[in-house]
């Protein structure tokens, strides 16, 4: 279990499953997330059919990034609403991922907690924010991007022995699930940032 140190305002914890895991939806793990990777698709990102000279769209918007980075910076505010759409979002992908990276096997929900935990305090955009900063996080994030991605290759060959670990074992090695963990709050941590723009401290560079 891997816990981001709270003086950072953005904090994940992963319970992890001291138990035997399910073998039989591990092994089928790539299928089984199918439905609910659909569902988050859907609501994270836009989707428009035509139909003859109309256009319906058929799914959210996603992470409210720029709208909010222009609100900050001509209005010096944060509506409360959207800060609860992107909290919402972020949580519901980090299950559906911890769920993909067999973190846990308990199939994700879309709107309860479960084993994922996840704390991003609301920002005073007035006193706490910059208003200029928005314009800039996601170029200062950039050392963050090319750290993430190697780091994301090594989560990917860890997911790859824990699946092999809990079909014969039943349950995932600590040192692979705390590291798998660490990505997952190291990310939290530069979206926070970077993306739903709730801090203006920047991100150290540390899985735990």
């Amino acid at each position: 279990m891997t816990t981001i140190p709270p003086e950072f305002p953005a904090w994940l914890e992963i319970d992890y499953p001291d138990r035997e895991l399910n073998r039989l939806t591990t092994f089928f793990r790539p299928f089984t997330v199918i439905p609910i990777a659909v569902i988050l698709a859907l609501v994270a990102g836009p989707a428009v059919v035509h139909a003859g000279s109309e256009d319906y769209s058929f799914a959210a918007g996603g992470i409210l990034c720029l709208p909010t980075a222009l609100m900050l910076l001509f209005r010096q505010k944060y509506p409360l609403w959207w800060f609860d759409w992107n909290l919402a979002l972020v949580s519901f992908s980090t299950r559906v991922s911890a769920y993909c990276a067999l973190l846990t096997d308990e199939y994700p929900s879309t709107d309860e907690e479960q084993a994922v935990h996840i704390e991003i305090p609301y920002p005073d955009a007035r006193y706490e924010l910059n208003r200029w900063l928005p314009l800039v996080k996601w170029l200062l994030a950039i050392p963050h991007y090319i750290v993430l991605a190697f780091l994301g290759i090594a989560a990917v060959f860890c997911v790859i022995i824990a699946w092999f670990a809990i079909l014969f074992t039943g349950r995932y090695p600590p040192a692979l699930f705390d590291f798998v963990v660490g990505v997952f709050c190291w990310w939290l941590r530069v979206a926070a940032y970077a993306f739903l723009l709730t801090t203006d401290r920047y991100p150290p560079f540390r899985l735990s």
